[in-house]
């Protein structure tokens, strides 16, 4: 019979191996905003790279806005806003989430029921609410944002964290490593905790997914981040604006944005399908 970290670590090669289209595609996007803005001419903030209002062609992929800024360079600029934001917003909901979760299944009791009331009261609210009275109570800098964001995607995280350590706090080799004298909180470390990985990597892509949408959102309504930042919500609200004039001010974002939640989404079907399919190794 194979130990359960064996099991996990076959779990994790399983979600590592061939990545999907979805997968390839998001590490694509990563790269073209992190590397794009080096390597393209035109600076994002460059007013007069070309003629307001230019259609895509060949000088500017993707046009100009109103001040002849190309707005290829600006997209990827705002990529790096919007995906730094939303990383650092998945990176603070996994933080708290996790330790949320395994807190209330190690502990139980009122513990337990305190801690799951407390999530269930923070998800009967509509996020959009709650992030809207956060931003107007605490700003909205890249600091107060990621925090914000991260806060509103953590009592999900923490329910499924905590269904997910109660199934494996009770199966055979927790309750075996229990009898044989281990602590429980050796048990959560070295046994129980390396099988979440895979759960929480699915969780992981859903949260960034998320933190897009929340970020884009709250920009997109003008209580995002403000200028001179520009991520992708703030190029959608500008494009808004001017949408009779160029209408691929606001077609371009919404395809980055679109494109993005939809390879996040779908990488997050093929991890679940690879951990279900992995689980009888």
């Amino acid at each position: 019979m194979a130990s359960p970290n064996a099991v996990s670590a076959v779990r994790i090669r399983r979600l590592s191996h061939r990545p999907d289209a979805g997968t390839v595609l998001v590490v694509v996007i990563i790269v073209v905003c992190l590397v794009g803005p080096f390597l393209w001419p035109y600076p994002a903030d460059k007013i007069g790279a070309g003629l307001p209002y230019l259609a895509p062609g060949w000088g500017h992929p993707m046009g100009t806005d109103d001040l002849g800024r190309d707005l290829l360079a600006r997209i990827l600029a705002g990529g790096r806003i919007t995906l730094g934001v939303a990383g650092a917003a998945t990176v603070v909901s996994l933080i708290l989430g996790i330790t949320w979760g395994v807190v209330a299944a190690a502990r139980r009791g009122w513990v337990d029921e305190a801690l799951m009331r407390t999530a269930d009261g923070f998800m009967a609210i509509p996020q959009i609410v709650f992030a809207l009275v956060c931003v107007a109570a605490f700003g909205a800098t890249v600091v107060s944002l990621t925090i914000i964001v991260g806060f509103l995607l953590a009592p999900a995280t923490a329910r499924i964290v905590r269904s997910v350590t109660l199934a494996e706090l009770t199966a055979d080799y927790a309750i075996a490593a229990q009898a044989c004298g281990l602590p429980k909180w050796r048990v959560l470390i070295r046994e129980v905790l390396p099988n979440l990985l895979p759960t929480v990597a699915v969780q992981a892509t859903i949260n960034l997914a998320s933190a897009i949408i929340l970020e884009a959102t709250l920009s997109f309504i003008g209580l995002g981040l403000q200028p001179p930042a520009a991520s992708w919500g703030t190029l959608l609200l500008q494009g808004y604006g001017k949408i009779y004039n160029s209408a691929w001010l606001v077609l371009i974002p919404t395809i980055w944005i679109v494109a993005t939640i939809w390879a996040l989404m779908s990488s997050s079907d093929a991890m679940r399908s690879r951990a279900r399919n992995g689980g009888g190794a």
